[in-house]
């Protein structure tokens, strides 16, 4: 069965219901409490009642620096929001791990940034190097991911569509809210991944709600595509794409055929002044609500509550 762990200012802890026991580790990062599993195995065994997880300050269960990768468009429901059709090749970029974030840390707005949009996804947490060249099968996925935790790709539309831009668009501070836990997965675990179901609100509205059966490439296809170019290290983070009702969705036909017949500054101005308008973009003193777990709690990776505030 798969465990929970969180991090804190005074070191990792293994969730026990509404209660937490110290795991006895001398691991600082990520990738060294992995490498310490039994650790781990000894809190989940412990007799000790606990520390009620109402009194810890959550830290992100993901250290930095590591390597953050992402998948583009990944669910089907988010292809057909982004008016994709037919089939749609993989894509991965990088967002700096600078932007990881605690699952309750306010996200940061930027001055410049207008149109601040929410992304939940489910990041896979490796536990063992991803060489250059790996073909990893279904069956393999327990040999490289660890983990998995509940992440938000927070995205600048503005800055990411007129500059073409995502890697500065996804990658202010604070731009990655992680966690609250990393949940440690056994074997066994990985035949339920398909189950977890993505649910994301913000202010009480329900905007993502899918399964990882939306999924269009699915973990180990993704570790194969990535390993043609990208090595990926214990600690390191996938984050696997995210389902349709972003902030962001494409025009309808007749604007877009519309919009191809302006100039490109005259297209962009006329579509940020329609977004503008668009409700569902984040704003200062919004709260995002978002969980990811199976309906039967087998994996369960906690709730992640953050508000959004305007750099000052």
């Amino acid at each position: 069965m798969s465990t929970n762990v969180l991090r804190t200012a005074e070191g990792w802890w293994m969730v026990r219901g509404d209660h937490a026991v110290p795991v006895a580790t001398r691991a600082v990062t990520t990738a060294e409490l992995i490498a310490d599993r039994d650790a781990v195995r000894e809190a989940a065994a412990s007799p000790e009642a606990g520390t009620p997880l109402s009194g810890l300050v959550v830290l992100p269960p993901v250290t930095v620096p590591c390597r953050v990768v992402a998948q583009m468009v990944n669910y089907r429901s988010h292809a057909r929001d982004s008016g994709f059709t037919g089939d749609i090749p993989p894509a991965f970029f990088r967002k700096a791990s600078g932007s990881v974030s605690g699952p309750h840390d306010s996200v940061v707005r930027p001055p410049h940034v207008r149109l601040l949009d929410y992304e939940i996804e489910l990041g896979l947490v490796m536990g063992a190097r991803l060489p250059i060249g790996a073909v990893v099968d279904e069956r393999d996925l327990p040999s490289y991911v660890a983990g998995i935790v509940l992440t938000n790709d927070v995205s600048a539309r503005d800055v990411q569509l007129s500059k073409t831009q995502f890697y500065e668009s996804k990658s202010y501070p604070t731009f990655t809210p992680t966690g609250p836990y990393l949940t440690l997965l056994d074997p066994d675990d990985f035949a339920h991944l398909l189950d977890l179901r993505l649910r994301l609100s913000v202010n009480g509205d329900l905007r993502q709600d899918r399964t990882l059966a939306d999924m269009i490439v699915r973990p180990a296809e993704a570790l194969t595509l990535l390993a043609r170019f990208q090595t990926l290290d214990p600690g390191d983070l996938l984050l696997t794409g995210t389902p349709g009702g972003t902030a962001l969705k494409a025009p309808p036909k007749a604007v877009e055929k519309i919009g191809a017949l302006l100039p490109p500054a005259m297209k962009w101005k006329a579509f940020f002044k329609s977004q503008a308008r668009n409700p569902r973009y984040l704003n200062e003193g919004d709260l995002i609500t978002a969980t990811i777990a199976t309906a039967n709690g087998r994996l369960d990776l906690g709730e992640q509550r953050t508000s959004v505030v305007d750099a000052r």
